[in-house]
Parts: C-alpha cells; structure tokens; sequence
C-alpha cells in the first residue's frame, strides 16, 4: 500500500514539474516578445510568432460600442521597430496561464509606458501554440483605455 501511495505522489509531483515547465515555456515566449518591443528588434519579436499570427484589439468607439480592429502583425512590427527616442514598455503581470497539450492561454493586465510617460492600459489574451517543440503566439487580443487602470 505504501508502494502505491509512493507511486501516486510521485506522479502527481511529475505531472506538476511538467505542467510548470510548460508555464515558465509559455511565459519565456510573451517576455521575448515584449523584451522585442523594448529594444525594437522586429527578429526577436518575430522569433516568438507563429507563422499565421493574428493581432486584433478590442476598442470603445465614441458612441461606446465595441469595435473589433485587427492589424498586420508586419505593419504592427514595422511600427514598433522604427526607430523612437523612447522606449515601448508594455509591463505586464500574468493572471492566468492554462495548457492543453499544444495549446496555450495567458491572460495579461498591462501597462504602456511610452518612456517613464504612462500611455494606457489594458488586457492582452495570448493564444500560443507549441510548434517543433517552441512555444510561438498564434493571436494576441487586447484591450485598451487611458483611464480606470488598475
């Protein structure tokens, strides 16, 4: 019996390892991407997408109606690549990161900082997806507002 409960605690302790790996997996690929921004560097950004990457975000129209708008992750890389006197600094914190198999969410509250001058704030839902092994974002929505940040 005490063979069995051994056995039961080890696996669980494995798949917890395992599942905690994959987070830390998960979390390392969103960091490189936003370290990307920080230094401009559209190949480190680039390294974290998979190949058909979607970036949409989730906008309050002036009548307060939400509008869906989905841009080019080129014209999005393009953009933050140029080069700016200040850096892009989007600070985040990972409420929720789950895993199935390949697939992947990671629900991010965050803050813009254009510089040390806050820009506006929000949530980012990344979908990723583990590719030959790599965890790369498949699709990044968000939100954002300049007022009622946390």
């Amino acid at each position: 019996m005490a063979l069995k409960t051994l056995s039961l605690v080890l696996t669980f302790y494995s798949i917890n390892c395992f599942a905690q790996g994959e987070k830390a997996g998960v979390k390392s690929t969103i960091n490189r991407f936003f370290e990307g921004m920080r230094k401009a560097d559209s190949t480190l950004i680039k390294s974290t997408l998979a190949p058909a990457a979607i970036l949409q975000s989730v906008v309050q129209k002036k009548d307060g109606t939400a509008e869906v708008k989905t841009e080019l992750f080129q014209e999005f890389i393009t953009a933050v690549s140029k080069p700016h006197p200040e850096v892009y600094d989007e600070r985040i914190t990972y409420d929720v990161v789950k895993i199935d198999s390949a697939l992947a969410i990671a629900w991010t509250p965050y803050k813009f900082y254009v510089g040390s001058t806050f820009s506006h704030c929000g949530t980012n839902s990344f979908q990723l997806v583990k590719l030959n092994g790599n965890w790369k974002i498949q699709y990044i929505i968000d939100t954002r507002r300049k007022e009622a940040c946390p």
